[in-house]
């Protein structure tokens, strides 16, 4: 998937901020809110069920995992007007009406659809939901792909995003699309980071199967490949905390975790060439791969993730934690200057006020923790002057997720210099 994750218990704690009430034109329905207050219960009671009983794997169910392709279900093209972007993932879903088909979801749909299809587990799901909704949205919905066609679903103006007016997860350029992507070129390389590009899709499948397919370990391999491709052939590469210890390795670690079948022969997931074509528009025809923009789909007789063994917060830090530390060349923050193959590092403990250094980023979550207090930093004030049902959703959604994400223990950062990003001409917003 190309959406990723950030997230930290103070990046949630929005009554701090503060936004100009005059751009605050409505507010959300009793309904809509009804409606995300029952998620964040689910939420609380989902997270506490996990605290008592651990991350247990229950046993195959062809009916539970099966992921239907039928009936309201069928797979329907996108119409002229309907909007696709560069998640494969929620593409698919939006061609099999699990979201709505027109391409605008709001917070509630996309974090039970991204549960009940791909296993993903509500507290990653809703946060994935609320950053979405905020950082390319109206706060409480989003077009998955470019600009909205019209105001946002929910009837706020389409003025209220964090950064302006939405511009949708397609520009989105180093708050969800970034450099080094398995799937999709850097920006300043091509000018199109949204179509999947056909001569990465078969460099990744050149790469020798794992014991589970494209696995784990195919992925690691293959963003070691593209990491190194960008830094060598875009000027503008960029890697700063958000994009490369938050984006880059969910895009990687979501194609096999959300993609794999899971069956009782293949517990942990089987991804073959065949379903990550189906789930990424490919065809081969004559011997040539072809990609059709917007037509991704869910294959037939696929499972999704064991119910009981959903792809939590958790589950995401402590993996991307792990392949971090096993490749060190994955650590270093800084980009290009201009030119090809001039990456120049940035220094960690001046970008933390030494909160963190090289050393320390080693030890348990701070690689993760670093991106979180970069996301923190980087957002700029929003929602002080919000008043209504709008506010309450929100707080009550973040609130839900405050015991999940304390649980990592990130130090606290009080200094983050983020003009030290500026050196670097693709930094953009420096996430």
């Amino acid at each position: 998937m190309k959406v990723a994750i950030l997230c930290s218990a103070t990046l949630f704690t929005w009554t701090t901020f503060a936004f100009p009430a005059s751009l605050f034109k409505s507010d959300i329905s009793e309904s809509t809110l009804a409606e995300i207050t029952s998620l964040t219960e689910t939420i609380t009671r989902d997270l506490e069920t996990k605290r008592r009983g651990g991350h247990v794997k229950r046993a195959f169910s062809a009916e539970a995992q099966r992921i239907s392709i039928t009936g309201d279900h069928r797979y329907i093209a996108p119409g002229s007007n309907d909007l696709r972007g560069p998640c494969p993932g929620l593409n698919a879903m939006a061609n099999h009406g699990y979201l709505p088909r027109n391409g605008m979801s709001t917070i509630t749909q996309m974090t039970k659809a991204s549960n009940e299809v791909f296993g993903m587990g509500l507290d990653l799901a809703a946060f994935l939901s609320v950053y979405s909704a905020v950082m390319a949205g109206d706060l409480t919905s989003f077009s998955i792909g470019g600009k909205p066609k019209s105001n946002g679903v929910l009837g706020l103006t389409s003025s209220l995003g964090l950064l302006g007016e939405p511009q949708g997860l397609s520009g989105s350029h180093n708050r969800f699309e970034h450099d080094g992507s398995p799937l999709r070129a850097d920006l300043y390389s091509t000018g199109d980071p949204v179509s999947l590009n056909l001569d990465q899709f078969e460099q990744l499948l050149s790469i020798p199967l794992g014991p589970n397919g494209i696995d784990d370990s195919v992925m690691t391999a293959f963003r070691l490949e593209r990491v190194r491709h960008s830094i060598a052939t875009n000027g503008h590469y960029f890697a700063g905390p958000v994009t490369f210890f938050a984006l880059n390795p969910a895009t990687y670690q979501f194609t096999y975790r959300f993609f794999a079948n899971h069956t009782a022969e293949n517990p942990e997931g089987y991804l073959d060439a065949q379903t990550l074509m189906a789930f990424e528009g490919v065809d081969k025809e004559d011997g040539h791969y072809k990609w059709s923009p917007g037509q991704e789909r869910i294959p037939e007789n696929w499972y999704r993730r064991f119910i009981g063994d959903e792809y939590t917060i958790l589950d995401f830090t402590a993996e991307a934690v792990s392949i971090e530390l096993a490749n060190p060349e994955l650590i270093r923050l800084g980009g290009n200057t201009g030119q090809p193959n001039t990456f120049t590092g940035v220094d960690i403990d001046d970008l933390t006020g030494n909160v963190f250094n090289a050393q320390t980023l080693l030890e348990g979550n701070n690689i993760i923790c670093l991106a979180f207090a970069s996301a923190l930093q980087a957002s700029p004030d929003i929602l002080g002057g919000l008043v209504g049902n709008v506010l309450v959703a929100v707080q009550k959604l973040t609130s839900a997720l405050d015991p999940i994400l304390t649980s990592l223990n990130c130090p606290e950062v009080t200094k983050y210099d983020a003009t030290l990003f500026k050196a670097f001409p693709g930094a953009g917003s420096g996430l």
